[in-house]
């Protein structure tokens, strides 16, 4: 079998996963239809919205079938008439089993972390938020559980210090969309072994798990450790973005900030304990106290505004006194 005779069908939505379809189709491979999400109202206007995939396969004359319900006996039918051999999922919703068992060669997902580290919806995320100085790429059969199926092939690259969650998704992106392809091309071959995930952890490790970031994840807590939230706001930043609310002396809350950059963790000096939250602000600079330290907020967007340097929002907003963080 050659790649123009594998006929692929590709689930998909977010710009993660148009670079692997692009991929395949500039490389030649056999892409019979894609599979997105419908159109979603966004805006002010709450027009509706094409996904990045759905725009992708529009332009290059690809079939787009955006079903409601994957369940849906009407779709199902639609999609075994590709008579696809292998299908390949990045960024997308849950399969029924009707679906991941239809193709002949299986269905394969890309994932965005060293699985079994990190299942779940936001791998990227937890893995910058929880300071891990590594993350990678997973290509793995799909299964009943999710992100639990036998291993593929596997690849690592460094989170640097300054890192954040936009610079490892578009490193990741890259490197996935190589993976693909080898994966592709290792299924043509017949060359896969995959590796159940359970005989890749050691005596005593248990899958990470990466769950879905809700508005209440992305909440400062100044209680904890100023380490720990220089790492949970760059693994919120650019989206969806940690926030906090600035409150002045009484308790009444002024504005919402959500921050997108700090500076590095400064412990506290001797005898230098203020509460959590507290607010030191000059004219260019603004500093919070964390748990065991300051933070410098370097980059912001207070609630209505645009995203400014923390020097520009300075001359534009005046702190009353005693304002904190909450």
């Amino acid at each position: 079998m050659t790649k123009e005779d594998l006929k692929i069908v590709f689930f998909g939505t977010p710009d993660f996963a148009v670079e692997s379809l692009s991929r395949l189709v500039d490389g030649g491979y056999n892409v019979a239809a894609v599979v997105t999400m419908p159109d979603k109202p966004a805006g002010r206007g709450r027009q509706l919205q094409q996904s990045d995939v759905k725009r992708y396969a529009l332009e290059h004359d690809l079939p787009v079938l955006q079903p409601v319900s994957l369940k849906d006996e009407a779709f199902i039918e639609e999609l075994r008439a590709f008579n696809a051999q292998l299908f390949i999922v990045i960024a997308f919703r849950m399969l029924p089993e009707a679906v991941w068992q239809m193709p002949p060669l299986g269905t394969f997902n890309l994932h965005a972390s060293l699985l079994p580290r990190y299942r779940g919806a936001a791998p990227i995320n937890w893995a910058v938020m929880n300071g891990d100085t590594e993350t990678g790429v997973t290509t793995f059969f799909l299964k009943h559980e999710i992100d639990t199926g036998d291993v593929i092939q596997q690849r690592s690259c460094p989170i640097g210090r300054k890192d954040n969650v936009e610079v490892i998704h578009d490193r990741l992106m890259v490197m996935g969309a190589d993976m693909v392809l080898e994966t592709v091309d290792a299924i043509i071959a017949g060359t896969v072994k995959p590796i159940p995930q359970d005989q890749m952890l050691t005596a005593g490790q248990h899958p990470t798990p990466a769950p879905k970031i809700f508005k209440d994840t992305c909440r400062i807590d100044w209680s904890r450790p100023a380490e720990a939230l220089y790492n949970h706001i760059r693994g919120l930043s650019p989206y969806p973005a940690a926030w906090t609310t600035l409150q002045d002396a009484d308790g009444n809350e002024l504005t919402t900030l959500k921050v997108y950059a700090t500076g590095e963790p400064v412990p506290f000096t001797s005898g230098d304990k203020p509460m959590p939250g507290t607010v030191a602000a000059d004219r260019k600079t603004l500093r919070v106290a964390c748990g065991d330290g300051w933070l410098e907020l370097l980059s912001l967007q207070q609630s209505g505004k645009k995203r400014m340097d923390t020097d520009a929002f300075l001359r534009g907003y005046i702190l009353p006194p005693d304002t904190h963080c909450k």
